[in-house]
């Protein structure tokens, strides 16, 4: 009996990939349990598409392999080939991305690869004729191409279904209908765009062969996938993961535990990851090496390679890192999120919680205290979208950039994702958040100067090969509360939940006012709640939010904190700045005080407004921007006011910095202080008015 039963056990299965399983063990009832539950959310989030939408992806595919078809015979005809040569003529569509992996969603686009002959070209063929009949079907909209891609592509909708297309152009005469990619010799003598064009097709299929159970493979990509865009971090362009990187991770899982549901892989994910040493490579078959000479990942050859902080190796020749974009502050902030993803499934174990909290999305708005803003624009939708895919590529540059000038002690969030404000047509906006990097106190690292960074990725960004006129970026440097509203769900700002205790070294606990309660402010942060205001006692940083009316350089200041309702220096009261020695006595209380004063700001013309030359209120802007001298004939000759780069950015349409300067030297902005940028005042008022928020470093003479 105990034979029989012994015979009747499961066999384990192959091993697959590099390493034997962790474990092979059967799914208990309670893995059965909860993979029920989470399939069950996830039908609730709606992951997964209805039957007609699918019906529908097949038909479109259909259709475009026809197209492809008549077109590569069109083509053949027209260079002049025989009869039999055109008969023979064929193209043939492959898919990948999550359509071949089967973990699209609704709504989602199709990656598709047209394969071509050797005769059909991509920049007069493809480009060019294919792209005239897709131009002239009624069923095509919005098609746009991008020859100049690092792998070209033509994007448009099919009957409503988004679809990229990509063509690699082989060495053959005449491609078959069972064309096999995964043959390395197909690679031979091909040009470096089409072995691009081909890499996707080929790795995806690799995947879907390494994995021992395709389902429970699918459906925990299906799960990993939305928890990483609910956490913020899916995105290739910003510096995260993309699809085939979270594909690749999760198939590694699936090699480890050959038997396990999808619950319990989910929970190995977070568990593995959470402890994974990088720069640790993850990899699903040994590098395969190639007669071919195609640069494969190896850094023990490749001296660039070494410098990757996460890389995720691709399973077929040539082997490459397909996650090169990671920076040290992404890389950080997701290995945050595999720990958070860990912790809640410790606790699920232990029927503390459920599913919904490891899918709670993050409010990436809601995070930081200081964001950077970039802005671009343009004047026409095609000009819109070709700037936009350039600078979107070179954003990781700015985070890479920023790490770099601060030493690594201020940490970049990109916003995985463009926002768009409904009210400015040809506009497109992203957000950084900023932060010091866990560990940094604000004494070890100081303030941060980042306006060379920024100006050097405007610079940069401004090289691009086909700019055209109107293409314009702007970078700003915003607080949390002066994030525009058109980033939050119906336009309207969401209620500040009650703030909760940080682990943060550069914050302090302060009992507020008597009430026993415990919060955490940074202590670069100084108003009457922490001590009283001094100008002659000693050097304190005082942040202000300050508006300036430029006629009698009247100043009213009021605290930076949040929740209080007091002024600092006083309700509604006038700030007496004190001018350098030798300058003019005209500034207001200047008899007061022997104290100096250092500002520093951003001035940013808003584009909306960058882009009417000729308007009333580009005008009145333009004069606001001039009345900056009255400040410099009010401070003095000791306090000089770059006014020139103020009046060349509302020219040109660019912002710049205004710095005020005297003889004691130049405060560095710090973007995690509450120093901000400046905003045109409201035009509707009655006299000029420019809004600073300013950081204002006061010193006692002595």
């Amino acid at each position: 009996m105990a034979m029989l039963k012994l015979n009747q056990l499961p066999q384990p299965p192959p091993r697959i990939g590099m390493w034997e399983p962790i474990s092979t063990a059967q799914p208990a009832e309670l893995d059965m349990s909860r993979t029920r539950e989470l399939q069950k959310f996830m039908e609730d989030a709606g992951l997964y598409e209805s039957g007609e939408e699918s019906l529908k992806r097949q038909e479109v595919l259909g259709r475009l392999d026809q197209i492809v078809k008549a077109w590569v015979k069109k083509v053949t005809e027209a260079k002049g080939y025989n009869e039999e040569v055109v008969e023979e003529a064929n193209a043939v569509i492959f898919t990948f991305g999550s359509y071949r992996l089967g973990v699209n969603g609704p709504g989602a686009d199709i990656d598709t690869l047209c394969v071509g002959p050797r005769h059909v070209t991509r920049e007069e063929d493809f480009f060019g004729e294919l792209q005239r009949m897709l131009a002239e079907l009624p069923e095509v909209q919005e098609l746009h191409p991008v020859p100049d891609a690092y792998v070209p592509v033509m994007r448009f909708k099919f009957d409503g279904v988004s679809i990229d297309l990509l063509y690699a152009k082989l060495g053959l005469w005449v491609i078959p209908d069972d064309l096999d990619l995964s043959v390395p010799t197909l690679l031979q003598d091909l040009d470096e765009k089409s072995v691009r064009s081909l890499n996707g097709s080929r790795v995806t299929d690799k995947i879907l062969h390494m994995v021992p159970n395709v389902q429970n493979f699918q459906m925990t990509l299906r799960c990993i996938k939305y928890w990483a865009k609910q956490c913020g971090v899916y995105s290739n362009v910003a510096g995260f993961l993309g699809g085939i990187n979270w594909a690749i991770l999760v198939a590694r899982i699936c090699q480890l535990y050959p038997t396990a549901l999808p619950s319990l892989l989910v929970s190995r994910f977070f568990k593995l990851y959470s402890q994974w040493r990088w720069p640790n490579p993850v990899l699903l078959c040994p590098i395969e090496g190639g007669s071919l000479v195609l640069p494969s990942w190896d850094p023990r050859r490749n001296f660039r390679d070494r410098n990757d902080l996460m890389p995720i190796i691709t399973p077929v020749y040539p082997c490459i890192n397909s996650s090169y974009n990671v920076s040290s502050s992404t890389l950080c902030i997701m290995q945050q999120e595999f720990q958070r993803g860990n912790n809640i499934c410790e606790a699920m174990d232990a029927s503390v919680t459920g599913w919904n909290t490891l899918f709670e999305r993050f409010l990436f708005f809601e995070a930081y205290k200081n964001y950077l803003q970039i802005d671009i624009t343009a004047r026409k939708d095609v000009d819109l979208m070709n700037w936009q895919g350039w600078v979107e590529s070179r954003l990781r540059l700015l985070t890479s950039k920023i790490e770099k000038d601060t030493r690594g002690m201020l940490q970049c969030h990109p916003h995985p994702g463009e926002c768009l404000d409904k009210s400015k047509r040809f506009h497109r906006c992203y957000f950084m958040g900023l932060q010091r990097k866990p560990g940094v106190c604000a004494q070890e690292g100081g303030p941060f100067d980042i306006r060379f960074t920024v100006e050097e990725f405007k610079n940069m960004a401004g090289m691009y090969t086909y700019k055209k006129p109107g293409m314009w970026i702007g970078v700003c440097h915003i607080k949390r509360n002066n994030i525009p509203l058109f980033v939050f769900p119906g336009g309207v700002r969401p209620a500040r939940p009650k703030r909760e205790a940080r682990e943060n070294g550069a914050a302090a606990e302060v009992n507020e006012a008597g009430d026993g309660k415990k919060r955490k402010i940074d202590e670069s942060i100084t108003c009457h709640k922490l001590r009283k205001f001094d100008s002659v006692a000693g050097t304190k940083n005082i942040p202000l939010a300050v508006e300036a009316k430029l006629e009698d350089s009247s100043i009213t200041a009021r605290c930076p904190i949040e929740d209080c309702s007091q002024s600092c220096l006083g309700n509604e009261g006038s700030f007496k700045f004190s001018p350098p020695v030798g300058a003019s006595s005209s500034v207001s209380g200047s008899s007061s005080s022997t104290a100096d004063v250092i500002l520093v700001s951003d001035i940013v013309p808003a584009p909306s407004v960058c882009q009417q030359g000729s308007s009333e209120e580009h005008d009145r802007f333009q004069d606001d921007a001039r009345s900056m001298g009255e400040v410099q004939k009010n401070f003095g000759e000791g306090t000089r006011v770059e006014s020139e780069g103020v009046r060349q950015g509302v020219a040109t349409g660019r912002d710049c910095s205004t710095i005020f300067r005297n003889d004691a030297g130049v405060e560095e902005l710090e973007p995690t202080a509450p120093s901000s940028n400046v905003v045109p005042a409201s035009y509707g008022a009655q006299k000029p008015l420019i809004k600073f928020n300013f950081t204002s470093l006061v010193r006692a003479n002595s």
